[in-house]
């Protein structure tokens, strides 16, 4: 597991060894979801409804890095940093 950002009290994590369609965790308090990369989709959980339209603008902008992350996951390479949402 890594952390790829921090914004607004979100954390973003993405595991390696994940199964499924390329996806990413956020993660806020008590409250989680993972999200589709390509489709931007919530697969799983739930997060409120500000938080999640910061999530999925973040990831939006970042869906290029975001990707290039799932890769280095699938061959067990370092993830990369993403800059916050701003």
């Amino acid at each position: 597991m890594a952390t790829l950002s921090r914004f607004f009290g979100i954390t973003v994590r993405m595991y390696y060894d994940d199964h499924g369609c390329p996806h990413f965790h956020a993660y806020y308090g008590d409250a989680d979801a993972s999200i589709a990369i390509d489709t931007l989709e919530v697969l799983e959980g739930r997060l409120p409804r500000r938080v999640l339209a910061l999530v999925l603008e973040w990831a939006a902008e970042h869906r290029t890095e975001l990707r290039a992350n799932w890769l280095a996951a699938e061959a067990h390479e370092p993830f990369r940093a993403i800059a916050p949402l701003e």
